[in-house]
């Protein structure tokens, strides 16, 4: 009989589902070296945020098949080191959604009605009507930021409840933002006309502060905000100013930047602003939904059938994912470097097989590019198993070529052309004899560099000089470059120049750029 350690506290729907295909062990507060060391003896390991996955538990692992993380993200599990042994890593991705979005809505009604300091008031004996005179949420502008899962379930939610909804969401296409009901606009738009902003986007480089004081003075002087979705993506200071200084009318916030919140001048606003202590997933239902989700993952995999929401590779066995993985991972970065050059919203995906990789079975290395192209919006929410579910819901279509004459590398090549609101734009890359990572061509003109953390690339006229001012105006900017490569076509035409650099450019440095004599367009990258 199989063998299940839950080593984290696991609402008891989730033990009862285990229960029926193995034995289960409940051991919490294991320090490492204690789950080290009984590890061996399970076939599966379910855990929320405070088991530690690490490389030396998933090695010391000999029986193990498939690890359960009862939560959305697995920042506690080493997933590489258990793809690498042939492990399931799975997480519960909607567990918590209508957990999160029924609380959002709950912020902007409470808002509008100011319930918690009326509530408040008539504790302390007081019977203050006219200082609690609301605010209707019919017929008002809904700002919806992200239109993921949870953002489309509170715009469904809201136009029921007879609201006009405006959308932005640079991966989403127009048609899905229509299906529900929101009008698809850019950010400034959506910041200048709604009454109400809810964000539900994941934080990341592009996303910190991205409500900081140029978007609070952009807004209508009663607009309300509301984050339910992660801290950081409001400049708090910012926003406390905006209050104060009656640029806004309210904000209700469940995450900041720092948990627990610390000292916070937001803590001294009276009934404009709405605090609680991170409860988008703190119901019941998502206590006992998340469980279930993995506990059945959990059961199915033991059973010998697929895991619905495993954010590494399923069903594949190791020796056949040893021979996969370098590809994919070559699909992933092609398909986060072709997102970001593209920018905004991403239409059409062509995935090209070259050469011998035409040979191979294709999906995994379709499902990667995906991964890869929606890495950027979603972070740690999408994975090999929902990156075609994401795409389809974004409305983005997907092509697939084989072309077996090309016979430009060894092992083959891998070409992505992604077609979008601001264009097309093209990448290709294969693996060298060392199975290094090569980039090979940027929108058909060749170039052969490794990816790195940090690159710039240039779209510029071929003439003497422009590199040199390039590499100039960087240094005047304390910007370290690591190597350089260009690619052209042809002799005094157009060429791309590809350069990696050691930190992110600084603010303002692409603006100069692009006043270089010569410059056509630039770009960034982060991968």
């Amino acid at each position: 009989m199989s063998k299940v350690l839950v080593s984290d506290s696991i609402n008891q729907a989730g033990i009862d589902i285990l229960s029926q295909v193995a034995q289960v062990d409940i051991k919490t507060n294991l320090k490492p070296e204690e789950l080290a060391g009984i590890i061996p003896e399970y076939d599966a390991l379910m855990i929320r945020s405070g088991t530690r996955v690490t490389q030396e538990i998933i090695e010391a692992g000999k029986q193990l098949k498939i690890i359960g993380r009862a939560g959305v993200g697995v920042d506690n599990v080493d997933v590489a080191a258990a793809t690498r042994h042939g492990i399931v890593v799975v997480n519960s991705p909607e567990g918590n959604t209508i957990a999160a979005a029924e609380h959002a809505l709950a912020m902007m009604l409470s808002l509008s009605r100011h319930i918690p300091h009326a509530n408040e008031s008539v504790k302390n004996n007081k019977w203050d009507r006219k200082r609690f005179i609301g605010t209707e949420v019919y017929k008002k502008t809904l700002g919806v930021v992200g239109l993921g899962k949870i953002g489309s379930h509170v715009a469904t939610a809201a136009q029921a409840m007879g609201m006009k909804l405006l959308a932005y969401d640079p991966f989403i296409s127009i048609e899905r933002a229509e299906q529900l009901g929101c009008r698809l606009v850019e950010m400034d738009i959506l910041l200048q006309e709604s009454d109400y902003i809810t964000l539900h986007i994941p934080k990341t480089a592009q996303t910190a502060h991205l409500i900081n004081a140029e978007a609070f003075a952009k807004m209508k002087p009663g607009a309300r905000l509301i984050n339910c979705a992660r801290g950081g993506i409001i400049d708090e200071e910012a926003l406390a100013e905006a209050l104060k200084e009656g640029k806004i009318a309210g904000a209700a916030l469940d995450v900041f930047e720092s948990e627990p919140l610390g000292e916070s001048s937001l803590r001294s606003l009276g009934k404009e602003v709405i605090l609680t202590p991170h409860l988008g997933a703190s119901t019941e239902e998502a206590q006992v939904n998340v469980a279930v989700d993995v506990a059945e993952q959990i059961r199915d995999v033991l059973l010998g059938l697929p895991a619905r929401s495993a954010v590494n590779i399923p069903g594949l066995s190791p020796n056949v994912l040893e021979t996969l993985k370098p590809y994919m991972q070559l699909a992933e970065t092609l398909g986060n470097l072709v997102s970001q050059l593209a920018g905004g919203r991403i239409e059409v995906l062509n995935v090209r097989l070259q050469g011998e990789l035409a040979n191979n079975n294709s999906q995994p290395l379709v499902v990667a590019s995906l991964k890869g192209l929606l890495s950027q919006a979603l972070r740690e929410r999408v994975n090999y198993v929902n990156a075609s579910i994401e795409a389809k819901e974004r409305g983005i279509r997907v092509i697939e070529t084989r072309d077996a004459s090309v016979q430009d590398y060894s092992g083959g090549s891998l070409q992505l052309s992604a077609t979008g609101s601001l264009g097309e734009h093209s990448v290709t890359g294969a693996l060298l004899s060392d199975g290094e990572i090569h980039i090979t061509s940027i929108d058909e003109f060749p170039i052969n560099v490794p990816p790195s953390n940090h690159m710039l690339f240039t779209l510029h006229r071929d003439m003497p000089g422009i590199i040199g001012k390039i590499g100039s105006l960087l240094g005047s900017f304390n910007v370290n470059i690591a190597s350089m490569q260009v690619g052209r076509k042809i002799v005094r035409g157009d060429a791309v120049m590809v350069l990696s650099i050691d930190d992110p450019l600084p603010e303002g440095i692409l603006d100069e750029i692009m006043k270089v004599a010569g410059i056509r367009d630039a770009y960034t990258v982060t991968l």
